[in-house]
């Protein structure tokens, strides 16, 4: 599913987890979260910012690399597009929360700490078997 995100988005620039981890230890990225609300309710990588956050001032984090995600990629990519065609430079999370959650890395919801995953639908219901998949 990744490599066909990447297939149908040639023009917008993926970044791996390890690579959005490095830029977060040096605190040099935003990540924005191009879900919708019901799926940001459930869950979302710590530090995170809605898409409606970033565009509100998007010259706030002219000096950061700007990351957004998805489900899987696909909107998140859609999202990197539509931004570069208006002159912002947004990069897509390969993988988007399911390569996050593969990769081990933590997940907040409104109470703190979650294993609560919103996947969008059965299809993407691809989550490592320690997380609760809603959709």
């Amino acid at each position: 599913m990744v490599e066909e995100v990447e297939r149908r988005f040639p023009e917008v620039e993926a970044v791996t987890v390890e690579e959005v981890g490095r830029l977060l230890e040096t605190g040099s990225v935003v990540l924005v979260d191009a879900r919708a609300e019901r799926e940001r309710e459930i869950s979302w990588i710590p530090g995170a910012i809605t898409s409606e956050e970033f565009e509100q001032d998007p010259d706030r984090y002219a000096d950061r690399t700007v990351v957004a995600y998805c489900t899987i990629g696909h909107r998140s990519s859609e999202y990197a597009k539509r931004q570069n065609e208006e002159g912002r430079r947004v990069l897509n999370l390969r993988g988007s929360l399911l390569s996050w959650a593969h990769a081990g890395a933590p997940l907040v919801g409104p109470d703190g700490p979650t294993s609560r995953l919103h996947v969008y639908g059965k299809t993407w219901d691809l989550a490592p078997s320690r997380y609760e998949t809603i959709w």
